[in-house]
């Protein structure tokens, strides 16, 4: 069986029982809150709609409020664990930082706006809740911080590595922006990486 998520290993039978589990828990989830909305919803709720016990869906989350964000966290997990592809030897410049990051980062748009009428639904339930648009930044920042950690592991300076993140975070949200259809965010943040490693281009 293969994984959904790129560079990800074949699970066991013990591990696809889990993912089941926890597909469920997700599914379940994005079922109540869209009919009820996040606050109307409990973890009871989820568990009893995904045939799970508490204890199992708290094996899988802390809290609702990481539900939400469950199919993202897990595909960035999936890519940064498959790491940068091939980097340009000797450049340890923040520029090459940037354009190292520019293909991970095309990959996980590629994903969150692969299915459109989810992102949609996901977008507004953040956008509804005060609560959610607080974890959705900090998360946005365990973003950054887990790219700067492959520039690193790669060979690049903490400072630049950290800047590096914070520009393809940055280019990703502006993106996220200006699309005007969720099949757009590629082409989007792709346009947002040219504008940002045209401003490091040497000039003549």
């Amino acid at each position: 069986m293969r994984s959904a998520y790129p560079g990800a290993v074949a699970p066991s039978l013990v591990e696809r029982k889990q993912q089941a589990a926890r597909e469920r828990i997700v599914r379940a989830a994005a079922e109540l809150f869209a009919e009820r909305g996040f606050d109307g919803v409990s973890v009871s709720d989820i568990a009893e709609r995904a045939e799970v016990g508490r204890t199992t869906f708290f094996r899988h989350f802390g809290d609702k409020q990481e539900v939400v964000f469950a199919r993202e966290e897990a595909l960035l997990q999936a890519l940064t664990a498959a790491g940068l592809g091939p980097v340009r030897p000797g450049d340890r410049s923040a520029r090459a930082a940037l354009q190292a990051l520019q293909p991970l980062v095309l990959q996980l748009c590629a994903h969150v706006g692969g299915d459109p009428g989810e992102l949609r639904r996901h977008e507004e339930l953040v956008e509804g809740s005060v609560e959610l648009r607080g974890r959705s930044a900090a998360k946005a920042q365990l973003v950054a911080r887990r790219l700067g950690a492959l520039l690193v592991d790669a060979g690049w300076d903490a400072a630049v590595a950290a800047l590096a993140g914070q520009l393809a975070l940055a280019c990703y949200a502006a993106a996220r922006t200006s699309a005007e259809r969720p099949g757009d965010l590629v082409d989007a943040t792709r346009a947002a990486f040219a504008q940002v490693l045209d401003l490091g281009a040497p000039r003549p």
